[in-house]
């Protein structure tokens, strides 16, 4: 099947300018020129310019086909944005050369595609007839458009009155309800509520199911998942990994994730008889890769980096990590007593502890890690808050569905049956 956008080394360069003053002058020396400029001829204060080259694309290929819901992700400063613009042809790349099939819906930020004094009616009609579509075509939707942005009392208001939400929610209803071929939305979305979110990730689905395309940028990893079945993973400007959703996600989790390695080797701040220092702290996927998140659903790995001393009798060792939430209220505790995992006898030296986590059911935040270990019942070492781990979103129950975030620190796995 021919691809419906093809993208061939896509490179696009700005030209940021720079200026600065010759030189700095105190107020002293403003009143002097001042007064000397009264009896001599009138001068030019000169300022340097300067020019700089910022690529924030640089040779990007890709194609995707009829129906592909495609996820695009990375850091501020990616280059995801600029992409979009490309491919919605809002701006023209420096080099290279794009090709699309199908009519183009856009939905990149607020203000984008409205007039702001025309009515929400009147921007409906106005960007139906954008898309190629006849009147009568978009009377055919105008209801169900209505209805989806929920903003009927306020649809003869001109749109530069609306507020943020409002705006999104009818641009939003506007680009999925016109039936375009190929549907482009940016991070946008998190403008509005999670119920709003929901629904458009819901409207996006129906879309694709009908044979349509997608390209979705989000930082809500959970939000790509659901929706997604591809992804292309973005860094200044270059593309590092393109493929299956379930394979680039934990390639991008794992960017930057030497700021994860945590020395506690300094920590003055620690409790116990040092028969056992914790070292190091470090999270990993179910790859054995340093991650930077880790990512509510999926494996995690914390390893705790040892140093025993050989004087101590180093047997019996128990070890746990009381998880915070950001409040510091204890939401739980692992700890290889509960587990009946105690290590009788440990080695003399540097060692490694694995405490691994097979389906994390933190739900989206920060949380505050505090370590404890003893030998024989006696404190070794005691750090409150050595680390914090973030984590971000994930389809926790494998539904397809974003869970709520708003009650509760974690989930639980469960099930309902009517008998």
């Amino acid at each position: 099947m021919e691809p419906v956008i093809k993208v061939e080394n896509i490179s696009k360069k700005y030209i940021l300018k720079h200026e600065s003053s010759q030189s700095y002058s105190t107020l002293r020396d403003s009143i002097t020129k001042g007064i000397k400029s009264a009896f001599s001829k009138p001068s030019v204060f000169l300022q340097r310019k300067s020019q700089e080259e910022f690529w924030a694309l640089n040779h990007i290929n890709f194609n995707i086909g009829q129906g592909d819901r495609v996820g695009i992700i990375g850091r501020n400063g990616a280059g995801k944005s600029t992409l979009l613009k490309i491919l919605s042809r809002i701006v023209a790349p420096t080099t290279g050369r794009i090709e699309i099939t199908g009519r183009v819906a856009s939905l990149l930020e607020v203000g984008t595609g409205f007039h702001p004094e025309l009515s929400g009616r009147e921007n409906i009609f106005l960007n139906g007839s954008i898309l190629g579509m006849d009147r009568g075509e978009i009377k055919r939707k105008f209801d169900e458009i209505v209805a989806f942005a929920e903003v009927e009392k306020f649809l003869d208001t001109p749109v530069k009155r609306y507020s943020s939400g409002m705006y999104v929610r009818l641009a939003f209803a506007v680009a999925a309800h016109l039936e375009p071929e190929i549907m482009i939305v940016d991070e946008v979305l998190a403008v509005g509520d999670s119920a709003f979110q929901k629904k458009c990730l819901g409207k996006m689905r129906e879309v694709s199911g009908s044979g349509r395309t997608i390209l979705f940028v989000s930082h809500n990893m959970a939000a790509i998942q659901n929706l997604c079945d591809k992804c292309i993973y973005l860094k200044n400007g270059e593309m590092v990994q393109q493929g299956k959703t379930d394979e680039v996600i934990p390639v991008y989790l794992r960017s930057s994730a030497a700021s994860k390695l945590i020395d506690l080797t300094n920590r003055t701040d620690r409790m116990g008889n040092g028969a056992v220092r914790f070292t190091s702290l470090t999270l990993k996927d179910k790859n054995n890769f340093t991650v930077q998140n880790a990512q509510c659903g999926g494996y995690l790995k914390i390893e705790l980096g040892i140093k025993t001393d050989a004087s101590f009798d180093l047997s019996y060792l128990r070890v746990s990590l009381g998880i915070d939430d950001e409040f510091g209220q204890r939401i739980t505790q692992l700890s290889n007593d509960v587990t009946d995992q105690i290590f009788e006898k440990i080695g003399v030296n540097n060692g490694t502890i694995e405490v691994e986590i097979p389906r994390l059911s933190l739900k989206r935040g920060d949380y505050t890690i505090t370590l404890f270990c003893s030998l024989n019942g006696e404190i070794a070492d005691w750090i409150q808050e050595a680390s914090v781990i973030s984590v971000e979103a994930g389809d926790f129950f494998n539904t397809g569905k974003l869970p709520e975030d708003s009650q509760g620190n974690f989930y639980v796995n469960h099930s309902f049956s009517l008998k």
